[in-house]
């Protein structure tokens, strides 16, 4: 597990874009597994940036994204695909069906997991799978005691998450309850991970998921176990492992 500090979150995020477009650059037609959420937006624009810059091409990238939140239109303002289509797909020359993200709307929630997780196997493995972590340590919606073994599923979200995830709402009530994510073991299979991280409220999480035991009620916990992890991560999400001379 290699640990790379940042200054601050641009730092955090130009480093990401890094690793992500020396991924790109050196397999044109790379599958990436994406992140949604705050963290992952400073890196999208760079890698943006980098496009319009003409030192990035697009065309033959796949990606998979993580998850989605369950009972939410492609169209609504909250939902992951919405997300990525603004935030990175409609800013580059990526092709549209050369995206996957999870379908909010399949009430039938055992056919789209095994839609999903076909999807996922069809790609091949997932070259560089970028993980943001929530401050109880989930990666992807993986809440606590989420079950290692598992591929993609329809989960439960804590109220830990509800909470951190209100603020993209106009209230809490507003926040759905429930999401279709990849899983742990869709994760684990992946060929590199790269896990971002910024700010205290994630120093926990950080020291818990990289130095603490491999548990369940830390999902972040079994990226200890994988070969090819890189965390890119400031000062601050890393100020508890500094404090205890860990780095």
């Amino acid at each position: 597990m290699l640990i790379c500090t940042a200054n601050d979150y641009n730092g955090m995020s130009r480093k990401a874009a890094n690793i992500i477009s020396a991924q790109i650059i050196m397999k044109p037609n790379a599958v990436l597994g994406l992140a949604t959420g705050s963290t992952p937006i400073g890196t999208y624009l760079q890698l943006i940036n980098w496009y319009e810059k003409g030192d990035l091409d697009f065309s033959f990238v796949r990606t998979v994204n993580l998850d989605e939140y369950k009972g939410l239109d492609p169209n609504n303002l909250q939902s992951y695909a919405y997300f990525m289509k603004t935030t990175l797909f409609d800013q580059v020359n990526i092709r549209p069906v050369n995206t996957n993200i999870p379908n909010g709307l399949e009430t039938d929630i055992d056919f789209e997991c095994k839609r999903y997780n076909t999807v996922i196997k069809s790609l091949g493995d997932i070259d560089l799978q970028l993980l943001g972590i929530g401050t109880n340590a989930h990666i992807g919606f993986n809440e606590p005691n989420s079950a290692f073994e598992k591929e993609t599923h329809c989960v439960k979200l804590s109220p830990n998450t509800i909470e951190s995830n209100a603020r993209f709402f106009e209230n809490e009530d507003d926040v759905p309850r429930f999401a279709y994510s990849t899983g742990i073991k869709n994760i684990m299979q992946s060929k590199k991970i790269l896990l971002i991280a910024s700010g205290k409220s994630k120093a926990d999480a950080l020291y818990n998921s990289i130095f603490g035991p491999i548990t369940p009620s830390v999902p972040a916990s079994i990226l200890q176990l994988h070969n090819n992890v890189t965390i890119v991560a400031d000062e601050d999400a890393l100020s508890i492992i500094k404090e205890k001379g860990l780095l």
